[in-house]
């Protein structure tokens, strides 16, 4: 695995997240922002905030698939949410949690959280992109 995740000493330690990922391998995997599209390009859960994030999980999961990694390979993720205020984390942390049990993985790289104004269509409410290392 190229991939060490770490919480040091002296840094907060969380359950969501860790503070340090740690990459040996010597291939990087850019993948694009998944917002919550359906395999079928139709939109997945329309004003849900958790159905949205659990989708754009999935599809994270599918594109590392592809690329013959998971979830073990991903170093950083980004996450964009329109219109971030703290009462919107129980949402967010439901959707992880249902794509964490669809996927039989626990996505804990770190992670940056970032609020926008808008994504590329008003439906999309969450926007993630990652980062992953392989062998």
């Amino acid at each position: 695995m190229a991939i060490t995740l770490v919480n040091p000493n002296g840094l907060p330690e969380t359950d969501v997240y860790h503070q340090v990922s740690i990459a040996t391998g010597s291939k990087l995997v850019f993948l694009a922002g998944q917002v919550a599209w359906g395999p079928d390009g139709v939109m997945v859960g329309e004003g849900d905030l958790a159905a949205q994030v659990e989708q754009c999980y999935v599809n994270i999961g599918t594109a590392l698939a592809a690329v013959g990694a998971s979830f073990d390979d991903v170093a950083k993720l980004t996450v964009y949410v329109v219109d971030w205020t703290p009462d919107k984390m129980p949402l967010l942390m439901e959707g992880v949690g249902r794509a964490a049990a669809k996927l039989g993985a626990a996505p804990v790289p770190p992670a940056t959280l970032l609020g926008v104004a808008a994504l590329d269509v008003p439906e999309h409410l969450v926007e993630i992109e990652a980062t992953a290392v392989l062998d």
